[in-house]
This record gives C-alpha cells, sequence and structure tokens, in this order.
C-alpha cells in the first residue's frame, strides 16, 4: 500500500507534467496536420495515433513519462469526451423525425452484430473484436476508447481497434465520394446514407459534402444519432462482459458497471439542446474535446509499435471490411425504402 502511495504521489513531478506535453504537442501536430486536404479526411484523432506511432519508432520514449502518457490516455481522455457532448443537439435528433432514428437504430445493430459475428469467425481476440464492432457501429475511434473501459482493454487493443476503423473509414469516406455521382440519391438521401453508415463525424462531413450543405446538415445529424446510442450500448456491453468474463466474480448488477464519464457526455448534451450556451462557447468546449481525445490518442500511439498492429490487425481489419461493405448495403437499402 505504502509502494501504491509513493507512486500517486510521484505523478505530480516533471517527468509526469513531460509526458502530458508529449502528448499535446502531438494533438496540435495533428490537428494541423488534418486542416490538409486530403488529411482532413483522415482526421485529427486518426492522425495523432499514426504520429504517436511514429514517434515510438523514431525516438525513446522515456519510461518516467510513463505515467503522464497514461493520465492523457485515461483521465484527459474520459474528460474529452464529456465534453465532446456539446457538439450533441438532441432536439436535432427530435427533430429529423423518427425514420431518421430508425435508420440510425437498424444500421448500429447490424454493424454490432455482424461484425462482432466476423471477428468470432476469424478468431479475432475477443476484446478487439468488440472494439471493432463499437467503432464500426457507432462513432469510430471515439467509441472505441469509451467502450475499452468496459470491457477491460489494454492500450494496445485499443489503439489497434481505434487504427482499424479510422483506416476503414478512411476507404469508405474516398469511395462514397466517387459513388455519389452514381447513386440516384437526393442530397438529403444521400447525406442520411452518409450518416448512417460511415465511422468518424469528420469522415461523414467528409463524405458528404460531395452532396453541398444540404447533404452534410442531415449527414451530421444522423451520425450525432448514432453517436448518442453510445450510452446506452456502453452499459449493455459492460453488463454483458461482467457476465462472460470468467475471471471475475459474478456480482450481478454494479454501479461500476455505469460510465460514469459517458453519462457526462449525455448530460452535457442535455445542457446544449436547452440553448442555454451561445454556439460559439458550446464550439470552443468541442474543440477542448477534440484536443483532449486526441492527446489520449497520441498516449494509445505511443504505447503501440507497427509491428502490433500487423500482429492484432489483420483479421479483425478483414472483419470490419466485410461488415462496413454489408452496413453500407443496408444503409443504402434502409433509405430508399424508409424515406
Amino acid at each position: 500500500m505504502v509502494i501504491r502511495q509513493n507512486k500517486e504521489k510521484s505523478t505530480l513531478t516533471p517527468n509526469f507534467l513531460k509526458g502530458i506535453l508529449l502528448t499535446l504537442l502531438i494533438a496540435l501536430v495533428a490537428k494541423y496536420i488534418a486542416t490538409f486536404p486530403f488529411f482532413s479526411i483522415l482526421g485529427q484523432l486518426v492522425i495523432a495515433i499514426i504520429v504517436g506511432m511514429a514517434w515510438r519508432a523514431a525516438f525513446k520514449v522515456q519510461d518516467t513519462w510513463q505515467v503522464g502518457i497514461a493520465f492523457s490516455s485515461k483521465k484527459l481522455l474520459r474528460l474529452g469526451i464529456i465534453l465532446l457532448g456539446m457538439r450533441l443537439n438532441l432536439a436535432d435528433i427530435y427533430h429529423a423525425g423518427a425514420s431518421v432514428f430508425l435508420i440510425a437504430v437498424i444500421n448500429l445493430l447490424f454493424a454490432l452484430m455482424v461484425v462482432y459475428g466476423l471477428t468470432k469467425m476469424l478468431k479475432v481476440d475477443e476484446k478487439l473484436g468488440i472494439l471493432t464492432a463499437c467503432g464500426t457501429a457507432i462513432c469510430g475511434a471515439a467509441a472505441v476508447v469509451a467502450i475499452a473501459p468496459q470491457i477491460k482493454a489494454n492500450q494496445k487493443e485499443t489503439a489497434v481497434g481505434a487504427a482499424i476503423v479510422a483506416l476503414l473509414g478512411t476507404v469508405f469516406t474516398l469511395i462514397y465520394t466517387v459513388l455519389y455521382s452514381i447513386l440516384d440519391l437526393t442530397p438529403t438521401e444521400y447525406g442520411i446514407f452518409a450518416g448512417g453508415t460511415l465511422h468518424e463525424i469528420a469522415h461523414v462531413i467528409a463524405a458528404a459534402s460531395a452532396g453541398g450543405n444540404e447533404a452534410i446538415d442531415i449527414a451530421v445529424i444522423v451520425k450525432l444519432t448514432r453517436v448518442a446510442l453510445l450510452v446506452p450500448v456502453a452499459i449493455i456491453i459492460g453488463i454483458f462482459y461482467r457476465k462472460m468474463d470468467k475471471s471475475e466474480e459474478k456480482k450481478g448488477f454494479t454501479l461500476s458497471i455505469i460510465p460514469w464519464f459517458i453519462l457526462g457526455f449525455l448530460a452535457m448534451s442535455a445542457i446544449n439542446s436547452l440553448g442555454i450556451i451561445p454556439a460559439n462557447v458550446a464550439q470552443a468546449f468541442v474543440n477542448i474535446a477534440y484536443i483532449l481525445i486526441a492527446m489520449a490518442m497520441a498516449g494509445l500511439g505511443l504505447n503501440v509499435e507497427i509491428k502490433t498492429f500487423k500482429e492484432l490487425g489483420v483479421k479483425a481489419f478483414i472483419a470490419g471490411l466485410v461488415g462496413s461493405v454489408c452496413l453500407s448495403i443496408l444503409g443504402y437499402i434502409l433509405v430508399i425504402f424508409l424515406t
């Protein structure tokens, strides 16, 4: 017990701060890189993971900095997810109509079941399979890092899962941009299609831009509907995982199952929905959220070697790829028949 207390006190040291500052530096570099045309499709979060992995490959990361890096990966991540709730306006989801909500729910459940089922068939690690399914179904890397604590995934599994769905989303964004001129969809229908099937919010906006502002607006609403569903999905997965985990004593429902930081995300969404926060202030919160989450992604990247992705991620990537194709087909069918 004494040793643990000493470790906790030692966190407030220059090395602790250096670890945090390193993740901040990588997050800011990623934010800058994301302003360039092609890299904007990847998004700041994905780039932060890649830069973190590249930094680890090129430079030695001091062991004494790991406490600060871990703080960014865990504590700052949760704060970032809470603040990200300022991006969600529940009133917009309500006004979009029942059909849009139904499409989002069907797409989410379908992607969860198909991708997870494929990872089981391909004998992917259980936790990585769950993370890949959630990232594909809900909101990409943000969903991966939000679900990871619920299933006690380690940093390697979390980083690989986030990288997989980020890469898939980038590929499909490029494909969707080409498909827009081929698909017989109105801008609104195309926006619903993109928002209901693509992975990251950055991917949705990039792909929907082919259809103009009308497509972007509805795409973001559909996507944020899927993001809002992160809360119940995280709670349900936490409950089911505790039941499946043979290494853990079965205690039934406990408050530890509830991901409080995700409920904080929902609370911030509710505050934003009331309209009491000026739009520019809400956007400032969102900008801070992305910096904090990018710092967490940088921390994950700093703890993963490229060979780890090759070892853990190939089969999971295949499952996510096949699942994403199936999701795109279903999403297109739902738009045709439900809008």
